[in-house]
């Protein structure tokens, strides 16, 4: 039986996600971070957890989702990685949701849209602006949720068509204020 490195771990997760296996990849995602643990490449092993975390989210098991995603984002955070560490808390946060801890989620998903912010992803950040938007509306915080989309799609620099007709709708409230 041949040996498989981290990498190829990784890569078998992969063609299993693609598959809409997501058990499974996220059972080789966690082979390819221990595997990655045992050389000391501890962001390659906080980059398996994350996949682990998604994969698991995808594959209806929040709770292994959570446990997997948590401290990623402080492993991220020491290497200087701010986009990493977005992506790891706006996991932590969609893994929440599906928990149903709207507040945790969130609290979550600003923390998110501001390491988003810093590194100018703005694209990204409006992503988990609508993620914020979306529980907001569910809470029936409408007008919260009105400025948090509005705010995150306003903050796009280069807007694809949907974007720009978004911006174009939203600002018409605006127009009858001034």
């Amino acid at each position: 039986m041949e040996t498989l490195t981290p990498k190829q771990l990784a890569e078998e997760g992969q063609a299993e996600y693609s598959r809409g296996e997501f058990l499974s990849a996220a059972r080789l995602f966690n082979a390819a971070a221990d595997g990655y643990s045992l050389i000391g490449d501890e962001l390659s092993v906080a980059e398996m957890a994350n996949n682990c975390c998604v994969a698991f989210l995808k594959g209806g098991d929040a709770v292994s989702a959570l446990e997997a995603v948590n401290g990623t984002d402080t492993v991220f955070a020491l290497m200087g990685d701010i986009k990493r560490q977005a992506m790891a808390v706006g996991n932590r946060a969609a893994v929440l949701e599906e928990l149903n801890r709207p507040d945790e989620a969130i609290l979550a998903y600003e923390q998110s849209a501001d390491l988003f912010n810093q590194v100018a992803e703005y694209e990204m950040r409006a992503y988990v602006y609508k993620s914020i938007s979306s529980l907001l509306l569910k809470r029936g915080r409408y007008l919260e949720a009105y400025a948090t989309m509005r705010a995150g799609v306003m903050g796009v620099k280069e807007a694809n068509l949907t974007q720009r007709l978004l911006k174009n709708l939203m600002d018409i409230p605006f127009k009858f204020i001034n």
